[in-house]
């Protein structure tokens, strides 16, 4: 073949693309689908605008699909100066069913009979906007990793052997992963505040706790974080396991103290329980709920909501989070703590 024939064909294989292209525009228009042609979209700036219609729990899987199939030139040099946490949003349609209050109620909340959430608790818009993100650059552990119930065990833990085969082992995963990936300095207690005397108590631990607590915070006015982490215990055939990355995790669950007791119908604030970040508690925590809900299916359970205080009052950005429960393994509880590490860095680096 002559090289002019060879011309000639690569001319009238290229025309009889572009006549494809500008054919297939009426179609593609209503469907979107011109913005995805006439636009170079990379990894991280898909708007949750344009993330078809679907389930909370199943939006992180469309956002990576998206990434995967629409690719610039550039992803190469653009995915090495990315962070390793790119953007998730739930779809808009679960955002504007969020807006409904008996819908967010029953869907993102476990209320206990002793409370009560009343509409004007969250400002749903409000919440998920409010800046959560913290300054890397100060001198000192931005995040406090804490354990008001030490001794809580999991299903195969040996605590004869040290504090690490319960909850506070888990804790000290957390701290290696917020570090390591993350660049999040974490400073993790190694206070037990659960046992008096060599015994178990857990009457008063609370009231323990805090004192170390506050110093801690005194000592180290870079902390802006207060995680008070927690194994929960549930009925012996229960079973908090979810699969993520390939790996069995313990479900986690965030939790927050109302400070307001429910008295036959009747909010009425829990006596000498004051808590001046209450609504910083749940927008924190709603925030991380549906970071986790774009990301990983089936990892959170809902928000549970206390009448009392617990241990979220000492700073705004403060969240209780149990990790799985007494049937759960200790590998099922460590594993967890690479979502929730995600989903922590996702809020408190500002790239949610």
């Amino acid at each position: 073949m002559g090289k002019k024939e060879h011309d000639r064909r690569i001319l009238r294989r290229n025309l009889f693309g572009v006549l494809v292209f500008v054919l297939a525009l009426p179609v593609l228009w209503p469907m979107g689908g011109a913005k995805l042609a006439l636009k170079e979209i990379l990894p991280g700036q898909v708007s949750a605008a344009e993330i078809p219609e679907s389930t909370a729990a199943n939006s992180s899987h469309l956002l990576q699909n998206t990434q995967k199939q629409v690719l610039g030139p550039d992803d190469i040099q653009f995915e090495t100066e990315q962070s390793s946490i790119p953007a998730a949003a739930l779809p808009r349609e679960e955002v504007e069913r969020m807006q409904d209050f008996d819908y967010l109620k029953r869907h993102f909340y476990i209320v206990d009979a002793r409370t009560m959430l009343l509409p004007e608790d969250i400002d749903v818009n409000a919440a998920l906007e409010q800046d959560f993100t913290i300054d890397t650059d100060t001198d000192g552990p931005q995040v406090l990793i804490f354990h008001t119930h030490a001794s809580e065990a999991f299903a195969d833990s040996d605590m004869t052997k040290g504090r690490e085969e319960g909850i506070w082992g888990v804790g000290e995963y957390l701290k290696e992963l917020l570090e390591e990936r993350y660049g999040i300095e974490v400073l993790h207690d190694t206070g037990v505040y659960d046992v008096v005397d060599g015994k178990g108590q857990i009457t008063g631990a609370y009231e323990r706790m805090e004192p170390p607590i506050r110093e801690i915070l005194e000592q180290y006015p870079s902390i802006q974080v207060c995680i008070d982490m927690h194994r929960d215990g549930v009925a012996e055939s229960t079973r908090l396991v979810t699969n993520i990355n390939g790996k069995d995790c313990a479900q986690i669950m965030f939790f927050n103290g109302l400070c307001r007791l429910n008295q036959n119908g009747q909010a009425v604030p829990t006596p000498g329980l004051e808590n001046p970040y209450v609504s910083d508690n749940l927008a924190f925590s709603l925030q991380m709920q549906t970071e986790s809900m774009a990301r990983f299916e089936n990892f959170t359970r809902r928000i549970y909501l206390n009448a009392y205080r617990f241990s979220l009052h000492m700073l705004p950005r403060s969240t209780l989070i149990e990790v799985g429960a007494q049937t759960n393994t200790k590998e099922e509880a460590r594993n967890a703590m690479e979502p929730l590490a995600e989903i922590l860095a996702a809020v408190l680096l500002g790239e949610a």
